[in-house]
């Protein structure tokens, strides 16, 4: 039997329900801050924690909580999981190019980091994939890489420089 997890019946859950929502005034999370966490469930636990591991503590992530199907890295209150869980449908492979999550993308600090990075990505299962104009406009001071694992999940990694 599925369950679902309600919300609490407090104030908050009442103006959501009654088209009333405010934000609250205090929040446990800095706010600039949207996303709690992002997990991708991936068939293989060690070979996604080999790359996915490497990129996220390059990009500033700390391990976290470990379990037998999963690991964490958190930055600020921000946590990638990545999970080989044994919930998994078996033979339905992630496809960037399906309906769902299409790619991640990441904050790199300047073009010398982000030319580090993707000089060794190789070495820890990415893939780079080809940067041309054509998958979306930039603005012209973006400098941006295209990374895929061996698993198919891509992050873009964007060097946004201040106007």
């Amino acid at each position: 039997m599925l369950k679902l997890r309600r919300p609490s019946r407090g104030a908050d859950s009442v103006a959501r329900r009654s088209g009333r929502c405010r934000a609250r005034s205090s929040r446990p999370y800095p706010p600039e801050v949207s996303i709690h966490h992002l997990q991708l469930w991936v068939p293989e636990l060690e070979r996604a924690e080999r790359s996915w591991g490497w990129l996220l503590t390059e990009l500033g992530y700390e391990p976290g909580r470990t379990w037998d199907h999963g690991r964490v890295w958190r930055q600020g209150a921000t946590a990638i999981v990545i999970e080989a869980s044994p919930d998994m449908v078996d033979g339905m492979l992630h496809s960037r190019l399906r309906p769902g999550m299409n790619h991640v993308a990441f904050h790199v600090d300047g073009t010398d980091a982000l030319a580090q990075l993707v000089a060794v990505a190789s070495d820890h299962g990415w893939t780079q994939l080809a940067s041309d104009g054509d998958r979306h406009p930039l603005p012209t001071a973006t400098t941006v890489a295209y990374l895929e694992d061996a698993d198919g999940f891509e992050v873009e990694l964007i060097v946004a420089d201040a106007p």
